[in-house]
């Protein structure tokens, strides 16, 4: 078995193992040794490949990052009202989350101890900031309420929205799919906006 897996053994599946060792174990509770007795391969074999942990680390929250800003350059986020362009990105926030959600959980853990780690958080608090300057604009057009702190309203749905880590399986017993998926996301919207939306 050890030799199939080496047989189909690709950085890919590689870097795969490697986030379900960090989600398991933690990034600094993690070994090579860990890491290659995961991935049924030799540590050689691992450094043919990568230079070590911290460059799975950063290729796994590069993969999550790079998901969450290309949201960013669709066009429904960039054309339109800015409250219709807000929904649309709280909308595919979700999707990538789930989509990607080993690799979101990842990033969503990081600590801010290595180099890899900090320019992770900076650049989700720049990802957090553009989303938060979506909301002003909303509230200063005047769709959505400003009785509420731009940067708590932010927090809480920043909040709700990366909570679905903790409890959304794709494969779970409660037999998410695809349909599953799509009751999240207009759940998520509904609540959000439901809140943030000016009374009439």
């Amino acid at each position: 078995m050890t030799t199939a897996r080496r047989d189909t053994y690709t950085p890919e599946t590689l870097l795969t193992v490697a986030v379900q060792v960090f989600i398991e174990r933690g990034y600094d509770g993690t070994s090579m040794e860990h890491l290659s007795k995961a991935a049924g391969i030799s540590k050689s074999s691992i450094y043919h490949h990568v230079t070590g942990k911290e460059e799975l680390l950063r290729r796994a929250v590069s993969r999550a990052l790079d998901e969450l800003f290309g949201i960013l350059d669709e066009e429904h986020a960039r054309v339109g009202s800015a409250a219709g362009r807000l929904e649309y990105v709280v909308r595919r926030m979700v999707e990538v989350l789930m989509a990607e959600l080993p690799y979101v959980t990842l990033l969503l853990r990081v600590r801010g101890n290595t180099d890899t780690e900090r320019w992770a958080l900076e650049r989700r608090r720049e990802f957090d900031h553009r989303v938060a300057a979506l909301l002003k604009d909303a509230a200063a057009e005047g769709d959505v309420r400003a009785d509420v702190e731009v940067r708590l309203a932010t927090r809480l749905v920043f909040g709700m929205i990366n909570s679905i880590v903790e409890w959304y399986r794709p494969d779970g017993p409660d037999g998410r799919s695809a349909t599953g998926q799509r009751e999240v996301v207009d759940a998520v919207a509904r609540l959000v906006f439901g809140g943030l939306r000016k009374a009439s």
